[in-house]
């Protein structure tokens, strides 16, 4: 990054810290400031948690947040694929405004460091500490590896956990082509624990790091490595599961291993006295996969098609809760559409911290205290890959619409051909997504093809005077 851009975002982290601080008489955050605990799981289906209708799985705590809160039933992930979708989550922008456009290679394939999160993008992490928050990231990171890319350089004052795409849990060597690579930080220095499992790890690192932030509040991103493969589960959920079919019970072992570690961390606060001041909001970054790693699958869509990859909604779809009994009700459920884009402006304007900068998300707050209030979007845009490749996967919605563009099917339920490049759903008639109606509605068509046209096209053009 060159050095106009560093001191640009230095200057505009410092308006942040000024402009949005909650302030007591001696500029310290105010006691009543909330603390947020942001948890994002990994690989994870829509229908894989008891409170979204799963009859096969046990998640109690992950259902005791849907209880204590709200629960969302048109979620979007920012993208279908890792990198970009964190990308999404944690700048408020689609992926392609937020300059990545697909997953971040490894060191060993990329080693000058060129993909990543942009350093010029201001994170979550960034407003937060600006706004006196001490700001943490236990888990998964996959946005950038050179110094500036990693997450002490994109607003966190402390990191624990692995910094490409997945892990062995115990091991902790990143397993896949070129070199195994032991990849466990604290921060950026590299420390070794072998033989302990990384749930049990990040479980006990983020209990310290809320011990150690009693002056301050707290915002921490909880970036859960599960369900990625390499499937993991504790042996005792293994066991529960055995009567499953596989994959299925390796990928159920899984999730109650996490739901399990989270009820580890709910009960901490919930002692601690913390809980009450505490939002915890909660999503997962995309469909199940059906990589050979991971069995070809084990995850369930419930309705819908598609998986980790695909703009189908099995890829898009999550599911997403947010509790916080203070501001919002309980046992609540919303069908509004929303995206990970949105939970910046959502928590900043629960937080009451300002923000100064533009973003593609829209807060949720309004429809999350009353339920008949509208969704604050008119239109969605969903892209991975080179857009300037013609093949390069796509979608958007406006209202019921949804138009996809070069569609796949990862799990091969659905068969597209050439006529299927531009394919053309409506949600409220058809969630499936089963039947392409290009040929019945071509005005709808071209509507939503021109607006993701002159979409795609700003982008370029911004991308060329950033050049």
């Amino acid at each position: 990054m060159n050095t106009p851009i560093k001191q640009l975002k230095f200057l505009l982290i410092i308006v942040f810290h000024f402009a949005c601080e909650p302030k007591t008489a001696d500029d310290a955050p105010q006691a009543s400031a909330p603390n947020i605990l942001l948890i994002l799981t990994d690989d994870q289906s829509f229908m894989d948690l008891g409170c979204y209708g799963s009859e096969d799985l046990h998640t109690p705590n992950i259902d005791r947040l849907a209880e204590n809160g709200i629960r969302l039933t048109q979620f979007y992930a920012g993208a279908p694929v890792c990198s970009p979708s964190r990308a999404a989550l944690l700048t408020g922008k689609y992926n392609f405004n937020a300059g990545l456009f697909g997953n971040v290679a490894p060191p060993h394939v990329d080693p000058q460091g060129k993909s990543g999160l942009p350093t010029e993008e201001i994170t979550m992490a960034e407003v937060f500490k600006g706004a006196g928050y001490q700001t943490a990231l236990i888990g998964k990171w996959h946005l950038g590896h050179t110094p500036e890319k990693l997450p002490n350089g994109q607003g966190f004052d402390y990191f624990f956990g692995h910094q490409r795409g997945c892990i062995d849990n115990y091991s902790h060597f990143f397993y896949w082509s070129g070199p195994n690579t032991h990849d466990l930080y604290q921060n950026e220095k590299e420390i070794y624990r072998h033989g302990q499992f990384f749930g049990d790890l990040m479980k006990d690192e983020l209990i310290d790091f809320v011990e150690g932030s009693d002056q301050d509040p707290f915002f921490i991103y909880w970036a859960i490595n599960m369900p990625h493969y390499p499937y993991q589960g504790k042996e005792e959920w293994l066991e529960y599961y055995a009567g499953l079919e596989n994959p299925r019970k390796e990928y159920a072992a899984f999730i109650s291993t996490f739901d399990e570690l989270i009820g580890e961390v709910y009960a901490y606060l919930e002692e601690s006295g913390k809980l009450e001041n505490t939002i915890i909001a909660f999503q997962t970054d995309h469909g199940h996969s059906t990589e050979e790693r991971a069995y070809f699958g084990g995850g369930d869509n419930g309705p819908f098609n598609g998986a980790k990859f695909s703009m189908l909604e099995g890829g898009l779809r999550v599911p997403a809760i947010i509790s916080y009994p203070k501001l919002l009700k309980k046992g609540q459920v919303r069908h509004q559409w929303a995206n990970s884009v949105d939970w910046l402006p959502t928590l900043a304007e629960m937080a009451q911290v300002n923000l100064d900068h533009e973003i593609d998300g829209k807060s949720m707050f309004p429809f999350l205290k009353e339920e008949n209030s509208p969704s604050p979007h008119s239109v969605m845009h969903w892209g991975t890959g080179d857009p300037k490749n013609e093949t390069y996967p796509w979608a958007i919605r406006k209202g019921d619409w949804k138009l996809l563009g070069n569609p796949r099917d990862p799990a091969g339920i659905l068969n597209f051909g050439e006529e299927d490049r531009l394919y053309l759903v409506n949600l409220a008639q058809d969630s499936t997504e089963s039947s392409n109606l290009s040929a019945h509605h071509p005005e709808v068509v071209q509507e939503l093809s021109e607006l993701h046209e002159n979409w795609i096209k700003d982008i370029l053009e911004k991308n060329r005077g950033s050049e």
